[in-house]
C-alpha cells in the first residue's frame, strides 16, 4: 500500500475545499491514498458548486472506515463547520479556529504513525489568531506541536527554490538577530532537504542581506562578519555552498541553472521572486521537522473563494513532493 497522505482542508471560507476536490478530480493526481482532514458538510457543498458527480465523499471517524478505491475520497470529518456558519470569502473566527484544529489533528496522526505525511491547505493567519491561536503560520504551528527548534521554510519549484533564515518576524528583527549559527543550520537543512528531492547533493547559493551584498563593507558589514564565515564553515563540512551573492542577481543566476537553491536572509527576499515565478506551482515545505509537511505556496484567496476558478497546480505538486519525501 502506498504511503497515506493527509490533506488539511484549510480555511473553509477560502479556496482550500475547492482545490482539494479539483485535485481529486484531476487526471494528473496519481495517488490513491489521499484523505482529507476537515468537514464533510463543507466539502459536500463545494462539490455541488463544482458540479462533480464522478466521485463520492466518504465521511469517516476512524481509519478502519476508509474506502481506498478509485472514485472515493475519504474525509476525516471533524464536524466543526457547516456551510451556514460562515460566509465564503470573508474572514471568520469560526473557520479560523476549525482550520487550526485540522492542522493539530494532522500532527497528532503523523506523530502516532497513522499517516506518512501532511499536505496543508491554506489558512488565514488573521482568522486563526482571532480565535486565540497566536501563531504566525503553519511552520510555527508544526514546530510548536512537534517540539522542534531547528527548522526552516523551503519554497520549491523546478525553476527556483529558496530556503529562509528568517520568515515571519519584523524586518528590523531579521537584521538584528542575524547570526552565524542560524545561517549554518539553514545551509545544512537546504543540503539535507534538496538531496532528498533531487537525489543528489545540491549547489547552494547564499544571498547577502544588504544591497550588492554589502559591497565589501560599504553598505553594511553583515556579509563580512556573519554570512561569509558561515558559508566558509559549511564548505569545510563538504557542502557545495558559496556566497554571499548580491540579492538582486542571485535569483536570476539560480534560474539560469548555476545553483539549485538560494538561502534567503529574510521573508520577502525569498518570497518575492518565488511568487513572481511560481505563484501557482510553488510548494512550501517545512524542513527539519519530525513530520513531513508540504503545502501550497499561496493563501486562502478569499477574493475568488467558492467561485470555481481557483487553480490546483500547487496542491498537486505538494502532494507529489509529500509522497516523494515520505518514501
Amino acid at each position: 500500500m502506498e504511503p497515506i497522505i493527509a490533506i488539511t482542508m484549510g480555511d473553509g471560507a477560502g479556496v482550500g475545499p475547492e482545490i482539494i476536490l479539483k485535485t481529486f478530480n484531476d487526471d494528473r493526481s496519481r495517488s490513491k491514498n489521499l484523505f482529507v482532514i476537515g468537514d464533510l458538510s463543507v466539502l459536500e457543498e463545494v462539490k455541488k458548486l463544482l458540479g462533480y458527480s464522478q466521485f463520492e465523499l466518504n465521511g469517516i471517524g476512524k481509519m478502519e472506515q476508509a474506502i481506498w478505491k478509485p472514485g472515493t475520497l475519504n474525509v476525516w470529518d471533524m464536524q466543526l463547520l457547516k456551510p451556514g456558519d460562515f460566509q465564503p470569502g470573508v474572514i471568520s473566527q469560526l473557520s479560523g479556529d476549525a482550520s487550526f484544529k485540522y492542522v493539530i489533528e494532522s500532527i497528532r496522526m503523523a506523530n502516532e504513525g497513522k499517516i506518512a505525511a501532511v499536505v496543508t491547505g491554506p489558512i488565514c493567519k488573521e482568522a486563526i489568531q482571532s480565535a486565540g491561536h497566536k501563531y504566525a503560520g503553519h511552520t510555527e504551528i508544526f514546530a510548536a506541536y512537534t517540539n522542534t527548534s531547528n527548522y526552516a521554510m523551503l519554497l520549491y519549484d523546478e525553476k527556483l527554490s529558496v530556503i529562509h533564515v528568517s520568515t515571519h518576524i519584523p524586518m528590523a528583527d531579521a537584521i538584528s538577530t542575524l547570526n552565524q549559527g542560524r545561517i549554518e543550520r539553514v545551509i545544512q537543512l537546504a543540503e539535507d532537504s534538496m538531496k532528498k528531492i533531487l537525489s543528489r547533493s545540491p549547489k547552494i547559493a547564499v544571498a547577502g542581506i544588504n544591497p550588492h551584498a554589502g559591497e565589501n563593507g560599504l553598505f553594511g558589514k553583515q556579509e563580512i562578519e556573519i554570512i561569509k564565515p558561515a558559508v566558509e564553515n559549511m564548505k569545510k563540512r563538504g557542502i557545495d555552498v558559496s556566497g554571499p551573492y548580491a540579492p538582486d542577481t542571485v535569483f536570476l543566476r539560480t534560474l539560469q541553472g548555476h545553483f539549485d537553491i538560494v538561502v534567503a536572509m529574510y521573508h520577502d527576499q525569498g518570497h518575492i521572486p518565488m511568487k513572481l515565478l511560481s505563484f501557482d506551482t510553488g510548494v512550501n515545505i517545512s524542513v527539519g521537522l519530525p513530520v513531513i509537511r508540504t503545502s501550497v505556496d499561496h493563501g486562502t484567496a478569499f477574493d475568488i473563494a467558492w467561485k470555481g476558478i481557483a487553480r490546483n497546480d500547487s496542491l498537486l505538486k505538494a502532494i507529489y513532493l509529500a509522497e516523494r519525501l515520505s518514501q
